[in-house]
């Protein structure tokens, strides 16, 4: 493999799997009934997931072609929805007025109206992803419905994330976060370059 390939990759290793190891030993831990680990990390997984999708829609990550990289963009969508059940089931069983409250907006942390904002948002975009031959949306439609959505994902998971005091490391979530965040505008304002470029040459 070349230098450059590789080193991305191992760039993409390292800030996904330094958070969850971070996390993973992380004193908070202690105590903690398994399902609620197992839910928290799921938060943890999903933030991850959100690093590598507008990657993998665009085509970006070297060695994977775009058919099979929109593939693996769509399987890691519907995982992400799979997720984020797991989270919230997690909680929901440690914690049923916490999450009642979260669901409402009647949480007193403000990290739970995000998270549900998140949530829904996620929900919806496998929803309309799922329908979107029923709904007869054409590719530039859903490519727009998806941007946007996606769009208040990214904002409301790195809120929520940034606002809870919790197992990740302040640090390593931090600059997770700030990947996350740099590479859906990275490739948001790379493929609005794009179709610039393509109405410049008509």
């Amino acid at each position: 493999m070349p230098l450059r390939p590789f080193l991305i990759w191992l760039a993409l290793v390292v800030a996904i799997v330094g958070p969850l190891a971070i996390a993973a030993s992380s004193p908070l831990l202690a105590w903690r009934q398994p399902v609620y680990i197992i839910g928290g990390f799921a938060g943890v997984c999903g933030l991850a997931m959100l690093l590598l999708q507008p990657l993998l829609a665009s085509g970006r990550l070297p060695g994977l072609t775009l058919p099979v990289s929109r593939r693996i963009h769509r399987f890691l969508g519907a995982l992400l929805v799979a997720v984020v059940i797991v989270h919230v089931a997690g909680l929901w069983v440690t914690s049923p007025p916490d999450v009642i409250d979260a669901l409402t907006f009647a949480s007193p942390t403000p990290f739970s109206a995000w998270g549900v904002i998140a949530m829904w948002t996620i929900f919806l975009t496998g929803l309309i992803a799922a329908l979107r031959r029923r709904l007869r949306l054409s590719p530039r439609q859903w490519q727009w419905i998806h941007m946007a959505l996606a769009v208040v994902i990214v904002v409301s998971t790195i809120v929520h994330a940034l606002l809870i005091d919790g197992t990740m490391g302040t640090l390593s979530k931090a600059m997770l976060c700030a990947l996350v965040a740099g590479s859906a505008l990275w490739v948001m304002i790379d493929m609005k370059r794009r179709r610039s470029g393509k109405r410049r040459s008509r």
